[in-house]
């Protein structure tokens, strides 16, 4: 099989086995804004840049793009989440998430009129002023109300540099004034708030309860359209999807054919009882040599609430430290599954667990790796002092080691 290049970022040295580079962009947004700049990632042991732990060379034969521009018997069932129930659905505003219950039986057929009837009054048109190295520009997304004083979520590359951010709810004509709480660039997530009260949030469904070919409905203002947010109709085409975008790595993805669209990030993705199962961030593009039709990813509902409690105690000026590995990475490229291992720094974690270079790591606490940025992404999520079980191949053989994470060592 032909290697598939790598992202083309600068300060990237390409080895001559690849061909020439696949871009990772930010789709252009209406009106045009100022291009933000991907500062290259930083290799281990120089300068650290936040969300960039090791080199990542990584095989794309897409483009990732951020989709980001300068609602029968279903209807019974939406209704009734609408009328007094003895058990409250599951929002972002609560504490504790149950994650062990399985679904037990299916969902209905969607009716998409009634889902988007449903979700309407928690979904958001997002707008930002930003500045960036062109100059001044603009951009507009989607956000989500989950709570009822005015917290919202949306995608962190929505408001990235943005010195104004306004929000649009849906019946009202004009914006109010958005204040970002905190944003976290690597998972791609950020909480505004507005002034207020008695806003509908959204209702999120369980992390368990999703099943590839289950109805999904996105929801958003796609290309800053007048009028109310699109509506586009698939189903969950796969669930724990690992991409790599300008921003980083983003993995738990669960990828969609509803179509996204510039505009959609930071909109929700819906099941057929309007309960949010991930919140829109990127689409895949081909290029003269691969095809991408109706790939969308959206971060899932698994991923997104613990971000969204992070971010709350990010906001309180509780800073959260990342775990520190101390390798270096490159993809598989005979068709395997995992991340090699291309150099491991003396004095780390990953030196003292016992990690060598030609390792091939195919799991992290019992999930399958995949690539480089999946491993990335798993010890990105850990903190100082975590213990993570790495399975990795060695030669003909398997391996479990126990590795316990550190702090970023000073330069």
């Amino acid at each position: 099989m032909t290697s598939l290049p790598p992202p083309d970022r600068p300060g990237w040295s390409q080895p001559s086995a690849w061909a020439s580079p696949t871009t990772v962009e930010l789709i252009p947004h209406e009106p045009q804004a100022a291009a933000a700049a991907s500062p290259p990632p930083s290799p281990v042991g120089s300068t650290p840049t936040p969300r960039r732990r090791w080199p990542r060379r990584l095989g794309l034969g897409v483009a990732f793009v951020v989709a980001m521009v300068g609602a029968g018997a279903v209807g019974a069932l939406l209704q009734a989440r609408l009328e007094p129930d003895p058990t409250p659905p599951q929002r972002a505003s609560d504490v504790a998430l149950d994650i062990g219950a399985a679904r037990a039986d299916s969902l209905p057929a969607i009716d998409v009129a009634a889902v988007a009837d449903f979700v309407a009054p928690s979904v958001v048109t997002v707008s930002a002023d930003v500045e960036g190295p062109l100059g001044a520009g603009g951009s507009i997304g989607t956000g989500v109300i989950t709570t009822s004083d005015g917290e919202i979520l949306t995608n962190a590359h929505v408001v990235e540099g943005a010195t104004e951010i306004r929000v649009r709810l849906a019946g009202e004509t004009e914006p109010r004034l958005a204040t970002l709480l905190a944003a976290d660039a690597g998972n791609d997530l950020a909480l505004l708030r507005i002034a207020g009260d008695d806003f509908v949030p959204a209702t999120f469904a369980d992390p368990d309860s999703m099943r590839i070919g289950d109805d999904a409905v996105a929801i958003g203002f796609a290309l800053d359209l007048d009028g109310a947010p699109s509506v586009t109709q698939g189903i969950v085409s796969a669930l724990d999807r690992t991409i790599v975008t300008a921003s980083g790595a983003l993995d738990g993805l669960v990828q969609t054919d509803a179509a996204i669209s510039s505009g959609n990030s930071g909109g929700p993705l819906v099941n057929a009882l309007g309960e949010v199962i991930g919140i829109n961030t990127a689409v895949a593009r081909g290029d003269a040599t691969v095809a991408a039709t109706n790939i969308g990813f959206a971060i899932s509902v698994g991923e997104a609430l613990p971000i969204v409690e992070s971010l709350r105690q990010q906001a309180q000026g509780e800073l959260r430290d990342e775990g520190y590995l101390g390798v270096g990475l490159d993809d598989r490229r005979d068709g395997g599954q995992g991340a090699i291992i291309a150099q491991v720094e003396d004095g780390t974690p990953a030196a003292a667990a016992g990690l060598m270079p030609g390792d091939i790591v195919i799991a992290v606490e019992g999930s399958a790796i995949d690539g480089g940025a999946g491993l990335v992404a798993a010890v990105r999520d850990q903190e100082p002092g975590d213990e993570l079980e790495i399975r990795i191949l060695r030669g003909n053989d398997l391996l479990t080691v126990t590795v316990v994470l550190t702090d970023r060592p000073e330069t």
